[in-house]
């Protein structure tokens, strides 16, 4: 066979490879749609399985991601091959946590896929339109509560869906401010049911001004009968500023404290002098000295023997009856008994002092008012009883005692 033939039937040979080759590669090449996570593309597979088709991509499938056919699923020309990643979603709901895992890309579509309750109603922290990453999301929710409100002493009730008391507040549109209480804690969390309790609380400070009582003082006059007193000087009250801070609880005052106090005006004492001097010995009074009887007239002398008729004996002159003196501050009618016990009793009413006048509407050492003293007769020594002297208001006290005993006085215990 010559040359040229030979080449010709070598270059047939070659060309008929050539084309068996291309057909083959035909035969073996195939279409694939692949979706990952929504995003599509074509792709070209020499045939194999779907998980030849990932791995030639370079998809590696995690525990939580999902395949559509399975991956040992043998790859035919035209077909779709769809792969979802999984995430992790940790959604916190009413303050419990939970992990859940989605192949949803969206917050909406996940709380579809994954059915939680209550979650078309409740407010999210994210927008139901907010995509999911490959690296998961987290997510609060919080679902609609029934809650009662106890506001300034008022109750009432409110749905919410704020995950705390201080959120809760809000939405039920209760202002408060930093002195206002509230119960439980602003940052708790809400509950279904629970009460929400809010207490109003404001302080202000007041002056008030208050008196300040004069005190007396007692001097000694040596000048001035005992018994008698003399005002010296009228006393006057002190006046004192004091600066009060209350606290308002829901209306009402709830703490009152002098937080300063300040004298504005010192009181004066009232000044009473006491007379020391003793009072002179009253003289005794002069009594009418009684009338010597009349002498008896002799009996006639008669001339015979008969016997002269009885004169009548005439009445003998008596001296005129002397009635007892009135007391009037001489001494007359003095009565000293149970003089101990009448002291004592007045060291308890009055520390001893027998001419004290404090301006109680009670006098002298046993602490008589006007109405007894004149009852008992105490005008016939003076108008008070601390005008009296104490022998007088002892003899005044014995004729109270001899009608009430010790009943009128507080201290008969000291007797």
């Amino acid at each position: 066979m010559s040359s040229p033939a030979i080449r010709r039937i070598t270059q047939a040979g070659v060309v008929g490879a050539l084309a068996l080759g291309v057909s083959g590669v035909v035969v073996m090449d195939k279409s694939v749609a692949l979706s990952v996570d929504g995003e599509k593309s074509t792709v070209h597979s020499f045939g194999g399985t779907v998980a030849d088709v990932l791995d030639k991509q370079g998809i590696d499938l995690g525990e939580h991601d999902t395949v559509t056919p399975s991956a040992q699923t043998p790859v035919d020309d035209g077909q779709t091959i769809v792969v979802r990643y999984g995430r992790k979603l940790t959604v916190t709901v009413d303050g419990k946590e939970r992990e859940y895992w989605t192949t949803a890309t969206t917050v909406g579509d996940a709380l579809k896929e994954l059915g939680i309750r209550g979650s078309d109603d409740a407010v999210l922290s994210a927008s139901r339109s907010q995509g999911i990453g490959r690296d998961g999301l987290e997510l609060k929710m919080s679902t609609p509560k029934d809650v009662k409100l106890l506001i300034g002493g008022k109750r009432s009730t409110a749905t919410v869906t704020a995950a705390t008391v201080e959120a809760a507040l809000k939405q039920a549109e209760v202002r408060y401010d930093s002195n206002d209480r509230i119960k439980p804690g602003a940052s708790a969390a809400v509950k279904d049911g629970m009460t929400i309790r809010l207490d109003r609380i404001s302080n202000r400070s007041d002056r008030r001004t208050e008196s300040i009582p004069f005190t007396t003082v007692y001097t000694k006059d040596a000048s001035m009968l005992e018994g008698t007193t003399k005002v010296e000087r009228e006393g006057r009250d002190g006046l004192r500023t004091n600066t009060v801070r209350k606290t308002y609880k829901n209306g009402k005052v709830a703490v009152s404290k002098v937080t300063s106090s300040k004298v504005t005006r010192k009181p004066v004492s009232r000044i009473v002098v006491q007379g020391t001097k003793p009072k002179p010995e009253p003289k005794p009074t002069a009594t009418a000295a009684p009338k010597a009887p009349a002498p008896k007239a002799p009996a006639p002398k008669s001339s015979t023997r008969t016997s002269a008729p009885k004169p009548t004996s005439s009445p003998e002159p008596t001296s005129e009856p002397t009635s007892e003196p009135k007391s009037t501050g001489s001494g007359a009618g003095i009565d000293l008994s149970r003089a101990a016990m009448w002291d004592r009793i007045a060291q308890c009413e009055s520390t001893g002092n027998w001419s004290i006048n404090t301006g109680n509407g009670y006098y002298g050492g046993l602490q008589f008012d006007i109405q007894t003293w004149l009852g008992a007769g105490g005008g016939d020594f003076a108008q008070r009883a601390d005008l009296a002297s104490r022998a007088e208001q002892i003899t005044v006290a014995n004729r109270v005692y001899a009608q009430r005993g010790l009943q009128p006085w507080g201290c008969a215990h000291a007797a």
